[in-house]
């Protein structure tokens, strides 16, 4: 890729650590859990209404044992049935406490898939749990409630609960540049100091107009963490990139700006942190580069186009000299093709010198092309010059 010479990249702003974002909700065990809990809720109430239609049922039959004059076959038969529901009764009953057990254990396992644990508990327990999982969550670290309540759940306290947290991965990752500054001499910084050097270093980029996705995660400053960097010499820093971009040259600006939108922000971001912004900027970059050469022989920066020369590996000095080249002929074949009634275009121009063997839109590639109308061209001047020549000499014999 070619940028202008002038452009600079600090050395500090090359790397970052991208650390994935810790814990978040399974969204499909906690439909799964619903889906469960639903199927529990609807078997419980198939036996509370079986069970309601069973001692219903009994109810009926033992006031039919009341009627004066039934025989004693009769009531044996009444006694019968009456039994026959009571042993339903008893299974129903059993069945409707096992669905309501089960229903309250997946109502349990929706709380704890979905991150409710604070239902789960209650008193003290559920005090000390919201509590720290608010704390954790200032950190950034919301995906620490579930060993929040495990922990609450066995009876540590919060001051060791605080303590056993500081060892988990999770904790480990958000605060990493405490785990450099140890093992370089350095002292460990406090959550809040932590928490407030990263706030000074954002706002010293936002202040700079850095774009959206730039800094916006805590791994983005783990490495000046580590090394002991002050936002005031991060400022000095982001002054330093932003003088760099302030000194690239005007029309490749003008390019990326035409091309893609892309303002002096954007360019700084580039400048700070290489690495992450390349996979945003590099091919545009590339292709501003190019464009700008196109601009400045005052042709149209066409950005597919461009893009695809980029790819090819076009530099911008490159660029420079097809650009000139192009320029110097472009005007003598737009009168060629017209006087043929054909066309020529800025997109063949380029054609001819940078993939000289692509096809243009009649299947014909661009070089060859221009060959033909140049060929006609000189054909047709050929043929005018012989004529007048045959011309001259019949008037001559005939004196």
């Amino acid at each position: 890729m070619s940028t202008p010479a002038e452009q600079t990249v600090p050395d500090d702003f090359q790397d970052t650590l991208d650390l994935p974002i810790p814990g978040q909700v399974d969204q499909a065990a906690v439909t799964k859990a619903q889906q469960d809990l639903a199927a529990a809720k609807a078997n419980s109430s198939s036996y509370s209404g079986k069970l309601k239609a069973a001692n219903a049922q009994i109810t009926a039959l033992q006031q039919r044992l009341k009627a004066k004059g039934l025989s004693a076959a009769s009531k044996a038969v009444l006694n019968t049935r009456i039994a026959t529901q009571q042993r339903l009764v008893k299974q129903y009953t059993m069945q409707q406490t096992a669905a309501t057990t089960k229903a309250t254990t997946l109502q349990n396992t929706v709380y704890e898939v979905s991150g409710q644990y604070d239902k789960l508990l209650s008193g003290d327990n559920r005090d000390a749990f919201l509590a720290l999982k608010s704390l954790f969550g200032q950190y950034g670290l919301d995906s620490l409630a579930g060993k929040i309540y495990d922990y609450v759940k066995q009876g540590y306290g919060a001051d060791t609960i605080s303590t056993l947290l500081q060892d988990t991965s999770e904790y480990k990752a958000r605060f990493a540049g405490n785990e450099a500054r140890a093992k370089a001499g350095l002292a460990v910084l406090s959550p809040a100091d932590y928490l407030a050097t990263e706030a000074a270093y954002r706002q010293v980029l936002s202040a700079a107009g850095l774009p959206k996705g730039f800094y916006d995660n805590p791994a983005d400053f783990t490495k000046w963490i580590s090394d002991d960097v002050s936002a005031t010499e991060i400022k000095s820093r982001v002054d330093l990139a932003v003088a760099a971009t302030g000194q690239a040259n005007q029309s490749y600006k003008d390019a990326l700006f035409s091309m893609y939108g892309i303002n002096e922000s954007d360019l700084t971001a580039y400048f700070l942190d290489r690495k992450r912004a390349e996979p945003i900027l590099k091919k545009q970059a590339a292709a501003g580069a190019i464009g700008a050469a196109a601009l400045r022989r005052g042709f149209a920066a066409n950005t597919l186009d461009l893009e695809g020369y980029a790819t090819l590996g076009i530099t911008a000095d490159q660029a420079e000299q097809a650009y000139a080249q192009i320029a110097s002929g472009f005007e003598d074949m737009l009168g060629i093709a017209g006087r043929y009634g054909s066309s020529w275009s800025q997109q063949e121009a380029e054609q001819e010198v940078f993939t000289p063997g692509s096809l243009n839109g009649d299947q014909e590639a661009a070089s060859e092309k221009s060959k033909r109308l140049k060929s006609q061209e000189r054909a047709l001047f050929a043929g005018s010059k012989g004529s007048s020549v045959q011309g001259l000499n019949a008037g001559f014999s005939a004196t």
